[in-house]
């Protein structure tokens, strides 16, 4: 295969574990990567377009792929503004949907959370939910949805309550069996492979909860 990918949210945690997935495999021809700062990586097989994905429906033109691969997310303490929040987490991820509907990309793929909700009281479950919903609504040919747990990673900015967090869900995981298991913390590198996979085998379910995103990549 030959395939073109565009990600959005490559200098991220999980989408820079994916960019260098999807650069080190032979299925990818190129990799398109949408982002307001140039990346650190160079590589042949790489385009970078440098813009504000808060006007990323100003870049049709430049929107072509077979898979778009949506790794955006922002957190209350990083973006206190609801309004702005709610542009990122919600507006982005649609813009992108938006964009494979116009241009006729048959593969979207994008990072939600688990607890998300449309219909939720918490915020930013509800946000998630209502972008959740408004993807799914576009009926994009292969549409998947995954909502990891707390991802354990290291991050280049240092968040002190979620590194705090992630060191205690490690021994948390040990207990959260059976039913429970959507809710142990997942590894960046697992939902990366995860979304390479769903591009190139597919998946029977579109919303793909934490326990099953390790599952799928187990089962690989």
């Amino acid at each position: 295969m030959n395939k073109t990918a565009i990600i959005l949210g490559a200098t991220g945690l999980t989408g820079s574990l994916l960019l260098e997935n999807l650069l080190n495999n032979d299925a990818y021809a190129k990799v398109i990567v949408f982002s307001r700062s140039k990346t650190e990586i160079s590589h042949p097989k790489l385009d970078v377009v440098i813009t504000d994905l808060l006007k990323l429906s100003e870049h049709r033109d430049d929107f072509k792929a077979q898979v778009v691969f949506c790794c955006i997310g922002s957190t209350k303490s990083k973006t206190p503004d609801e309004s702005v929040y709610k542009s990122i987490d919600y507006g982005i991820p649609v813009s992108a949907a938006t964009l494979c509907k116009l241009n006729n990309i048959p593969t979207f793929i994008v990072v939600s959370s688990l607890g998300s909700n449309p219909k939720s009281n918490l915020f930013y479950n509800r946000i998630k939910g209502e972008m959740e919903r408004d993807v799914l609504n576009l009926n994009i040919e292969n549409t998947f949805i995954l909502q990891p747990s707390l991802i354990d990673g290291s991050r280049n900015e240092r968040r002190i309550f979620e590194w705090l967090w992630q060191k205690a869900m490690r021994l948390i995981n040990i207990v959260l069996i059976g039913n429970l298991r959507k809710y142990q913390s997942i590894k960046a590198e697992t939902i990366s492979e995860a979304m390479v996979i769903l591009d190139l085998n597919g998946y029977k379910n579109q919303i793909i909860e934490s326990h099953h995103i390790k599952e799928l990549v187990n089962n690989a």
